[in-house]
């Protein structure tokens, strides 16, 4: 079901810069400005009281950093969706960790916030019923970055993770994206979902295998649909693996 009304809150120190920004969402006919803050305490007070479905933070803003108030808006029983809206692309990565699902750069740009409202807008309107419970594959997304800008993957569109020169990288169907955590962690993020753990720098998507081919001592490798590169299997794996790909 479409979501008729995003409820959202504008979160900054600066009124000349909520104005502006609430004149640019004020375009968009299913975003609803709630309320505004100008501190992070006047803002945790009104995202209790509101419990909005979004918002725009700042990030300097005096008595509070806004990525300690994210960190402390994460513990609610409501998690609103948060987009940073500032002049410091430093946080990016900062920003990354805390969840947040996009970050906007002041000057506004009319062209990135119409992004970020149609990533708002299917991200909301793809989100489970609370009752259901459980994964979703339609709203699940993992966070993960490209230079300064945080992108967020549905898990089907996901074709493998692997760690590389301590790096942890996630090849999509349209790019390859830098991951700020470890496999292990990567692992447990997407239990509910069909990934495979195939070798100590590998975790594939099951959807997307094609063929499992012999390599050397009980190992094998994965040929993964429209992918070049060749996945490896522990001979350790194998069975589990054909445990999970078989009828």
């Amino acid at each position: 079901m479409t979501r008729q009304t995003i409820r959202t809150l504008l979160i900054d120190d600066e009124p000349f810069s909520r104005d502006e920004l609430k004149h640019l969402l004020s375009s968009y006919s299913e975003i609803d400005v709630e309320g505004e803050a100008q501190s992070a305490q006047e803002a945790l007070e009104k995202i209790i009281e509101l419990e909005p479905d979004v918002i725009f933070l700042d990030i300097e803003m005096g008595d509070k950093n806004g990525i300690e108030l994210a960190s402390t808006v994460q513990k609610l029983k409501k998690v609103p969706l948060i987009v940073f809206a500032t002049a410091y692309p430093d946080y990016a990565v900062k920003a990354f960790r805390v969840q947040a699902m996009d970050y906007v750069l002041k000057p506004f740009d009319e062209e990135q916030i119409h992004e970020t409202v149609i990533r708002l807008r299917d991200a909301l309107n793809n989100a489970p019923s609370p009752s259901l419970g459980g994964a979703s594959e339609e709203f699940g997304k993992l966070a993960v970055q490209q230079e300064e800008s945080i992108y967020y993957l549905a898990p089907r569109e996901i074709e493998y993770i692997y760690r590389e020169g301590g790096v942890t990288k996630v090849s999509s169907q349209q790019c390859e994206y830098v991951i700020r955590y470890p496999l292990r962690e990567i692992e447990d993020k997407l239990q509910d979902y069909s990934f495979f753990r195939t070798h100590k720098g590998f975790i594939v998507n099951l959807n997307h295998v094609e063929e499992m081919r012999p390599w050397f001592n009980g190992a094998y490798q994965l040929k993964l649909n429209n992918v070049t590169e060749l996945i490896p299997v522990s001979r350790n794996y194998v069975k589990q693996l054909r445990a999970r790909l078989e009828l």
